[in-house]
């Protein structure tokens, strides 16, 4: 299991115990909530668990045990909540906070207090908000729009040269080197070259292999970690490093070049722009893990939504038929789509949307009690008491989405549909104030990319394929391939 080094109270008081808080030391009425049968003393709840899968592993026990379960492995166990009532409840931010743990915390020797792994306390995480979320309001959003259509561009050319030769598109890696390319160059003006690699840049590389790592630091129990992944961990610190003087190397050529008060991108603001109250300003330490963190989560989330939206775009012909009358009406007689006309691709923002809500990319998230409270009114949990929320769980719950959850509809995004709907059932970019900054961003860049996709192709899958799903930390489909023809 992770190891979480420090820890500090969601309200603000005395410190909590440091390291991992097994659930047995917050949930006073634990032995109410099911556990996997068969389980094992000291092993725990092993029989039958799948370790390079284990979030997909955790659904399954959702679906078997209810809508909250605990898992239990090498004497540390952990509360899951999958049932949208119980993870609507979560979502009250007077009652409950983001939780730093699991893989998260694994990925703090890298991204440190990051805007994605900064524990609730730590003030970086306050500073780094108020001083970039304008960097996602409308205007800097209107200014990315071109240079994601540049690299979209990039896209096409690589995909066209596929279609000519008659030969299938690698979706998964793809998206991923249009997703790096489109956030580097947004956000940090750097250009990694993805398109011109057949293999994927360093970068990518490295950074895959610190999320797997943290992935399997979650599996592998404390104290038998350092001698079964000696040769990992050596490998992840060299992942590290190479992450590290890659963005100081970026970083230093935006300082060369001189501030000039231009706010071209994120870069800029991290370097030029103080807190607008305090007139603090990040330390160089701090702007190292923020861009480290938006290159990391900037991309690897987005890749993924976008595969899985081709993925059942390829698999109904409806839907996709559908979609590309729309584009083909609201585009029409433009060479290109203007910023506001992203938006107006309402149809397809459902796909997109839907595809979330069947395959959250980042599936999960912590939340812990601020104070002692009731979960669902039935559940007590003392302060500090955290579960991981399964948001592929909950967004499957038939109670909230009716007894066809399983199956891909984007008219359940209808505007009708989602009223009816209760509130905080659909959390594809974590919840509260510690939700993704970037959700703006990553909507138009991946609503964008389909638009363009569809106007331009045709899309169909390879018989036989059967729709497999990697984890490391995040999901994404497994040798998923797409054959093109052009419109």
């Amino acid at each position: 299991m992770a190891q979480i080094t420090e820890a500090a109270a969601p309200d603000g008081g005395a410190a909590l115990p440091k390291g991992f808080r097994s659930a047995q030391q917050g949930w006073p009425e634990l032995d109410r909530i099911p556990h996997p049968p068969r389980r094992i003393p000291l092993l725990g709840d092993v029989v039958g668990a799948t370790v390079r899968r284990p979030v997909q592993d955790s659904m399954r026990f959702a679906r078997e045990l209810g809508p909250i379960f605990r898992r239990k492995a090498f004497g540390k166990e952990i509360v899951f909540v999958g049932g949208a009532a119980l993870a609507a409840d979560l979502a009250d931010e007077s009652r409950f906070a983001k939780h730093v743990g699991l893989g998260v915390a694994n990925l703090r020797p890298v991204a440190g207090d990051g805007l994605f792994t900064a524990y609730n306390h730590e003030p970086n995480w306050q500073l780094a908000h108020d001083v970039l979320a304008p960097g996602f309001h409308r205007d800097a959003m209107a200014g990315y729009h071109r240079l994601m259509l540049d690299v979209a561009g990039r896209l096409t050319e690589r995909w066209d040269e596929r279609e000519r030769a008659g030969r299938a598109v690698d979706v998964p890696g793809d998206m991923t080197k249009l997703t790096l390319e489109t956030i580097a160059r947004t956000g940090f003006g750097y250009d990694f070259g993805s398109f011109e690699r057949e293999r994927p840049h360093p970068f990518v590389t490295a950074m895959v292999g610190t999320l797997a790592f943290a992935q399997r630091r979650n599996v592998v129990p404390g104290p038998l970690a350092p001698l079964v992944l000696r040769a990992a961990t050596r490998r992840n610190e060299a992942d590290m490093a190479y992450l590290n003087r890659t963005v100081d190397e970026v970083v230093a050529a935006r300082q060369a070049e001189g501030g000039g008060g231009e706010l071209r991108d994120l870069l800029d603001r991290m370097l030029q722009v103080a807190h607008p109250e305090t007139g603090e300003r990040l330390t160089a330490e701090n702007i190292r893990r923020q861009v480290i963190t938006f290159l990391v989560a900037g991309h690897e989330t987005t890749s993924g939504a976008l595969s899985f939206a081709l993925h059942h775009l390829a698999r109904d012909r409806q839907v996709l038929a559908r979609a590309q009358e729309e584009v083909d009406r609201v585009w029409a007689g433009k060479s290109e789509p203007a910023y506001e006309d992203v938006a107006k691709l309402r149809y397809l923002r459902r796909v997109l949307d839907e595809s979330l809500r069947l395959w959250p990319t980042a599936p999960g998230f912590a939340r812990e009690a601020r104070h002692d409270t009731v979960l669902g009114g039935e559940h007590p949990m003392r302060r500090g008491a955290w579960a991981l929320v399964l948001a592929m769980s909950m967004h499957r719950d038939p109670e909230a989405w009716g007894p066809d959850a399983d199956s891909f509809d984007p008219d359940r995004f209808d505007p009708k549909a989602v009223r009816a709907r209760p509130a905080h059932v659909f959390k594809p970019f974590g919840t509260g104030a510690r939700a993704c900054i970037g959700r703006q961003f990553a909507l138009h860049e991946a609503t964008l990319v389909l638009g363009l996709l569809l106007r331009r192709y045709d899309l169909r899958g390879e018989p036989g394929y059967r729709l497999r799903v990697a984890e490391r930390l995040t999901l994404m489909p497994e040798g998923l391939r797409l054959n093109l023809s052009r419109r």
